[in-house]
């Protein structure tokens, strides 16, 4: 076992915790003299693993965009408005009401539809509603927007369902939105329409906006299906995030999306178009020919692609929960129904030299060469967060080698 504390390793405040940060720590902690190939189960990109591929529609939509010679130079701040429609009419499928393609705005990935969204409601004293467990981009551009942070508990006893009390005891007047992560990031929850709509109406009694994070949108593999929060846009604003990204395996191509969905109104009025148009001036978006071939990918891609993602996903979730219920010092308390990854708590009084989830994790990376991300830097210690979007046979290794180190540290009884 290795000796020593883990924890002389910098953690750095929420406020500026980034996930990528945290993971680079870990991967520089793996002993390279070792000899052990590297099992990476913290960051979620599909795309390392031979499993999960993007469909060829979406190579050839991107290849046929950029042999056209069309769509080398500028587009639009604001997106190309064949992108722009597609995005609408995709979005709409799902919804009671049908969007235009002034309500989408394309983003460089939906990390910066995320600081669109903050930039957008940022005014002095205003605070942020942010689910814990979360996505710490979050909070990192809430701090550089001067928006204070509240947060609000999952519940994982009810599924990581909004703790909804706490939204309402968390508001003021000062409040402009809460966020939702459906399907969840970290927690693999998907939230039912009744949820959905418990939220709206809670958020419309609070006067508040809602900013549905849906970047896994669709990627549900349980017995609870993927419900857009948009549907219920009539009862309340709501700003909806997504992208290419996770439904498509291309992470790398940053081609995401701002949405207003809001049938009502509130964000066509044209002082707020104008201001998020400014905005969108100093932003860079996505390349042109990404952009130019998005139209091609949202509507030629077959459900198939999408069935055995699925498949695969809820093989290796299944693979994930069957290999921690064999490994004492780890609960998970809710099997995963969506998105890409679970969170797992750490029984530290089942263990010896472990101090809590960051020691786990630098202790397992040195001496197991494996990755998995503490839960500190989801918001919730002495839990770890574990991605399953990967191959069956990296999962089995990682996992029995998550099992191994464990016993090593295992307390005698």
């Amino acid at each position: 076992m290795e000796s020593g504390n883990a924890n002389h390793h910098e953690v750095e405040t929420p406020s500026r915790i980034t996930i990528k940060g945290i993971l680079s720590l870990l991967m520089d902690s793996v002993d390279a003299e070792d000899g052990k190939r590297v099992v990476s189960l913290g960051m979620g990109d599909p795309s390392a693993y031979t499993c999960f591929r993007t469909t060829r529609v979406a190579e050839d939509a991107v290849l046929d965009a950029l042999q056209s010679q069309k769509f080398n130079g500028y587009s639009p701040t604001v997106g190309l408005p064949q992108a722009r429609r597609a995005i609408a009419e995709y979005l709409s499928r799902d919804l009671p009401y049908k969007l235009s393609s002034d309500d989408v705005f394309i983003t460089s990935g939906c990390t910066q539809a995320i600081d669109v969204a903050l930039a957008m409601l940022a005014r002095p004293g205003a605070n942020v509603l942010i689910p814990r467990p979360g996505f710490p981009i979050y909070e990192l551009c809430a701090a550089f927007r001067h928006i204070e942070v509240r947060h609000y508990d999952l519940l994982p006893s009810k599924g990581w369902e909004v703790d909804v009390d706490a939204i309402r005891a968390l508001a003021d007047q000062n409040t402009v939105a809460m966020v939702i992560i459906n399907p969840g990031n970290p927690c693999g929850n998907v939230y039912t329409d009744q949820h959905l709509k418990e939220i709206a109406e809670t958020a419309e009694k609070l006067n508040i906006l809602v900013i549905a994070d849906e970047v896994y949108g669709h990627l549900a593999f349980g017995d609870t299906p993927f419900v857009p929060m948009g549907r219920y846009g009539t009862i309340v604003p709501v700003l909806t995030l997504g992208s290419l990204s996770k439904r498509w395996i291309v992470p790398g191509w940053r081609l995401g999306w701002f949405v207003t969905s809001d049938p009502c109104g509130m964000f066509r009025k044209p002082k707020v178009v104008e201001r998020i148009k400014k905005y969108f001036d100093i932003l860079g978006g996505p390349s042109t020919f990404i952009q130019a071939a998005v139209p091609q990918i949202l509507e030629r891609t077959d459900e198939a692609f999408f069935e055995r993602n699925i498949d695969m996903l809820r093989q290796t979730v299944d693979i994930c929960c069957s290999r921690i219920s064999e490994i004492p010092c780890l609960i998970c308390p809710d099997k995963p129904k969506g998105s890409m990854a679970m969170m797992v708590k750490l029984n530290l009084s089942l263990l010896k030299d472990i101090s809590d989830d960051i020691d786990f994790c630098f202790k397992l990376a040195k001496e197991e060469s494996v990755i998995i991300l503490p839960g500190l830097a989801v918001g919730l210690k002495d839990w770890v967060r574990i991605t399953f979007a990967a191959d069956p046979s990296s999962l089995e290794e990682g996992l029995g080698r998550i099992k191994s180190f464990c016993q090593r540290y295992a307390k005698q009884v």
